[in-house]
């Protein structure tokens, strides 16, 4: 469920990118729109404009529930609106390509200066009160989210900008917006899939040597 809330506006993203034309056609939004622009710009503006609403939404649904902003939410509406606004403003989609560069690589470098701020990383502050684990265990789990966030980001940069040069600009745009959502989506699903096989394996030898000094102290409680 929370996979689904943090993807929200990349979902709707997609979905109006791709429906532009029949939002622009029997909704309010054919108002808003220049009819001069081509329609690659045409849906990129439409799809901006329904993310950063979605991303409002996304950020207020959270406080309703909770009463508190995840800072994730709060840095990705940020670069939405800044990034996206500039988008709509001058019809340039460069802008809000550059978004998942940008809020990956300014989560790599917020878990990396956790490791000099605090007497914990940022991982095991936000997962610490679930589950024990060495400490060793936690900073590398700390550098795989940093090596994520920046594999994430490069990804992103690299389809955004250099793949397919030799295709027109709508088939380009075409693929980035289903990379955006498919392609980082599944790299975030891996990464999750990858890291919970790891921590179950740690956890499991965490119990064991619980259970192994446990017995220990019986045998000896039993000998006196």
């Amino acid at each position: 469920m929370k996979l689904l809330i943090d993807f929200f506006p990349i979902i709707l993203f997609f979905v109006s990118y791709h429906q532009a034309s029949f939002l622009v056609e029997n909704t309010f939004i054919g108002s808003l729109i220049d009819p001069g622009k081509s329609e690659v710009i045409t849906a990129t503006i439409v799809a901006t404009g329904v993310a950063i609403v979605a991303s409002f939404v996304q950020v207020s649904y959270h406080w309703l529930r909770t009463r508190k902003f995840e800072k994730m939410h709060l840095f990705s509406l940020t670069l939405i609106t800044v990034l996206g606004g500039f988008t709509i403003a001058f019809g340039d989609p460069d802008f809000v390509k550059w978004k998942p560069t940008v809020l990956n690589w300014l989560f790599a470098v917020v878990f990396f200066i956790s490791f000099f701020i605090g007497e914990k990383t940022l991982v095991e502050r936000a997962m610490g009160n679930q589950i024990e684990l060495p400490d060793f265990v936690w900073t590398r789990l700390n550098i795989a989210w940093i090596a994520f966030f920046f594999i994430s980001g490069t990804a992103n940069l690299y389809v955004a900008f250099y793949y397919g040069l030799e295709l027109n600009e709508k088939a380009r745009m075409d693929f980035w917006v289903d990379f955006k959502l498919f392609g980082l989506m599944g790299l975030t699903l891996v990464f999750i899939i990858l890291q919970a096989i790891y921590l179950t394996r740690h956890i499991s030898e965490e119990d064991e040597a619980i259970e192994e000094t446990i017995e220990a102290e019986t045998h000896k409680l039993e000998g006196k």
